[in-house]
């Protein structure tokens, strides 16, 4: 039984519903998984007319109901009219569209809550918007980490073979070296590999990056590794993880691609979202672990400064939603 893949469209003023539209004009989505939108149909409309799409907007009250290609199944939100979504100008920050894209997002969570074989895979949304409509919450990952209960879900990104998690992400690179402590890394080696196992991916090492370049030599510039990050390893595989390092990070990611490694620990934001997207910028997707559901998403933003223009890639949208259907999730928190 194909899984169903909700799909909210994001901030309505951005690239979110074109790279949605782009996307369901690819047969081998609709082959892998049902695809249903969540949106406004006056957005999509709008859209599909912008991109002259073949694709054909159809509202539904049932997420279980029959997809097919170039036909988008969608639930039809109702946040916007057709007034409201024809006004809204392109690339612009406003509390509508941050509105409705937080609307979007809170009906696929409650889809994707109360039907087991229901995953998502989100588009992009502005934070600014985001505030504007009065939602405390700055991205995708804390507002459905509130809507769900859950506290400081796994961020992985993946591109191709390359799997990344991080041991910290937006904070500065100063605060991130701080970060880097032995409570710190053995905790997010457990985490890792219990999401690795979540998405079926057992065979394997898990491997944790360095942190100063080449390992710090002995010592020679620097003394994480040797203080911090190898004792929080060798304490991680007495309990029995399964993995290896550190290993210097200016090696360990060419060596993961080629599927040496089934994922990488980074230690900072910059040191593994360089290496994913200079791998693929356009395919790079981050998936969030440790929800009652699997939820990934594109890697870019909302593009403000070409939306409404007909000419984003949509490679990540499309790699998000395969994505999706592809894994069988089991959470294991």
């Amino acid at each position: 039984m194909k899984k169903t893949v909700l799909i909210p469209i994001g901030d309505p003023a951005g690239i979110g519903p074109e790279i949605v539209v782009r996307a369901l004009q690819n047969r081998t989505i609709y082959e892998m998984c049902n695809p249903v939108v969540v949106g406004d149909r006056a957005v999509l409309e709008r859209i599909s007319g912008i991109l002259d799409s073949f694709v054909r907007i159809r509202p539904v009250n049932d997420v279980n109901a029959p997809c097919e290609y170039a036909t988008i199944n969608l639930l039809d939100v109702g946040c916007l009219s057709r007034n409201e979504s024809y006004s809204l100008k392109f690339g612009e920050i406003s509390e509508l569209a941050g509105r409705a894209a937080y609307s979007y997002i809170k009906i696929a969570t409650d889809v994707c809550l109360s039907n087991s074989k229901s995953c998502m895979a989100t588009t992009p949304i502005n934070k600014q918007a985001i505030k504007l409509a009065g939602i405390c919450q700055p991205g995708h990952t804390e507002i459905i980490a509130n809507l769900t209960g859950v506290v400081d879900p796994l961020t992985m990104f993946q591109t191709n073979l390359l799997r990344i998690f991080f041991l910290s992400r937006h904070v500065s690179l100063r605060q991130a070296c701080a970060m880097v402590t032995y409570d710190r890394v053995l905790e997010y080696i457990i985490r890792s590999l219990a999401a690795l196992t979540s998405l079926g991916l057992n065979d394997g090492s898990l491997a944790v990056s360095g942190l100063n370049p080449h390992n710090s030599d002995g010592g020679m510039f620097g003394d994480e590794e040797q203080n911090i990050i190898i004792p929080a390893i060798q304490a991680a595989q007495s309990q029995g993880c399964n993995c290896v390092g550190p290993i210097p990070a200016d090696s360990v990611f060419a060596a993961a691609k080629l599927g040496k490694y089934p994922a990488v620990l980074s230690l900072y934001h910059d040191q593994g979202h360089i290496a994913a997207k200079t791998l693929d910028f356009h395919k790079t997707i981050s998936l969030t672990i440790g929800l009652p559901f699997l939820r990934t998403s594109v890697d870019h933003g909302t593009g403000f400064d070409i939306a409404g223009q007909g000419v984003a890639n949509s490679a990540s949208m499309i790699e998000a939603i395969l994505a999706a259907a592809k894994y069988d999730y089991v959470d294991v928190r």
